[in-house]
């Protein structure tokens, strides 16, 4: 169990800890009174009163003194209580080491000669007055930005043009995205619908920009969402989407995936050529995962219409989805394969996988390497590309180990569906190979096969 080990004495009665640097030793009293450890004010926001579990959830992120932290749970204490032995834990978590039928000081280990425990007020005022300040701190805070947000979306609302208008809404989009109490702010005091209608056909890529990435933070309604479905305002999240920043270009995919799950967006909206081709740019960029698996996400939407399908084959996707797949992380490499699964389900789809020198090679490879899932898209993309020319396919899987890997499959724990597509894919290649090629490549005997 691993513990933490505070340093503590009981002198003349008084329970003292180690704190601050140079090996200062001062008693809690003293400390609350001088505030060494942030003691003083505890006093919470007039009109509201927290009980301590309270405030220590809603602080749950910030660093706590060590004197504060129980040994056994290694959580703040809220009703510490003092062994004979000078260390101090958590009321409850002492309790239930008794209870186990321990009979010694957990960090210690020494053997107790008196299982009596004793209330330590002292740190208890102390835990309970340093939350208070931090809570009060907290909440001054909040209100400030919160304040801070109001200024700027007046300011707005007036109208300011150009670079005031940018600046503004850079300021913004940074206090949202660092404040969840400004998000609400801004969406109860109509931010919302006011920042939707700055985007248009005029808007400025700098505006736009920034518009967009306030938007892709809050929660949106569906009146908000109809607004942003509007032509002129998907054209300019297609634009930005090809031109913008990275990370403009994250928060557009991000935008657009938003307004298709809600179904606010139809297909034509999404079809263009340039929405698919700023995708898949945005997938190849390699040095920003976090986009990659923007761009996939949003693809994986996008494919579940027909006419989008056809048009990612027409722009040469296919393949260059296919080269992706070697460098792509679990996550990314999920979605990519769903999209290529999408894809292989048209004739056109088909015949660029099998033209793509690499599709077999890398499906092959993924067999029985990430998950369930990415096993199974794989080898019904290989099924698709191998039925479609199994003379010219079968070979070229056989000899990149399919046989063998399809063996494993059939081995091992994978459902039904999975072992039996195994099977038939098995037999495809045993029918469409020399029987030398698919026994070597099985490292099977005549005997066996």
């Amino acid at each position: 169990m691993p513990m933490y080990q505070p340093s503590s004495r009981r002198r003349d009665g008084e329970w003292k800890k180690e704190v601050g640097g140079g090996g200062q030793v001062l008693d809690l009293e003293t400390a609350v009174k001088d505030g060494i450890l942030g003691g003083g004010g505890g006093v919470v926001a007039k009109g509201e009163k927290l009980d301590l579990k309270t405030m220590v959830e809603r602080l749950d992120s910030i660093e706590v003194p060590s004197v504060f932290i129980c040994p056994i749970s290694l959580e703040p204490m809220q009703d510490p209580v003092t062994l004979c032995t000078g260390q101090t834990y958590e009321r409850s978590n002492i309790l239930k080491w008794f209870s186990l039928g321990h009979l010694t000081c957990p960090t210690t280990m020494q053997e107790l000669w008196d299982d009596s425990i004793t209330p330590n007020n002292t740190l208890s005022h102390l835990i309970h007055s340093w939350f208070s300040q931090k809570y009060t701190a907290m909440k001054k805070k909040a209100e400030d930005v919160q304040g801070r947000g109001l200024e700027i979306l007046e300011v707005l609302k007036k109208k300011v043009k150009g670079q005031a208008r940018v600046e503004s809404l850079k300021e913004l989009r940074q206090i949202v995205s660092s404040h969840d109490s400004v998000k609400q702010t801004v969406a109860e005091n109509g931010g919302i619908g006011m920042i939707c209608s700055l985007l248009g056909p005029f808007t400025s890529h700098a505006v736009g920009s920034e518009a967009i990435g306030i938007l892709v933070k809050l929660d949106l309604d569906s009146e908000s969402k109809k607004n942003l479905v509007e032509p002129a305002k998907v054209s300019l999240m297609v634009d930005m989407l090809n031109e913008g920043s990275v990370e403009t270009k994250i928060n557009c995919a991000k935008m657009i995936e938003m307004l298709m799950e809600g179904k606010e967006l139809e297909s034509k909206s999404f079809s263009s050529f340039s929405l698919l081709v700023g995708l898949l740019r945005l997938v190849k960029d390699k040095k920003h995962p976090n986009g990659v698996l923007a761009g996939f996400r949003l693809l994986k939407l996008v494919i579940s219409y027909e006419g989008v399908r056809s048009s990612i084959v027409s722009i040469g996707g296919v393949p260059q989805i296919v080269e992706l797949l070697p460098n792509l992380n679990s996550e990314c490499l999920e979605f990519a394969l769903y999209v290529l699964e999408a894809l292989s389900s048209l004739t056109e789809g088909k015949m660029s996988l099998k033209d793509c020198p690499n599709t077999i090679p890398n499906m092959v490879r993924l067999l029985m390497r990430v998950s369930e899932n990415c096993t199974q898209l794989a080898l019904t993309i290989l099924w698709g590309v191998c039925e479609i020319s199994p003379e010219e396919c079968a070979p070229i899987a056989v000899d990149a180990g399919l046989a063998a890997k399809l063996l494993l499959v059939i081995q091992s724990g994978c459902n039904p569906v999975l072992k039996q597509r195994s099977a038939e894919l098995l037999k495809l290649c045993s029918l469409n190979c020399t029987t030398t090629l698919f026994i070597s490549k099985c490292k099977l005997t005549r005997t066996i096969q």
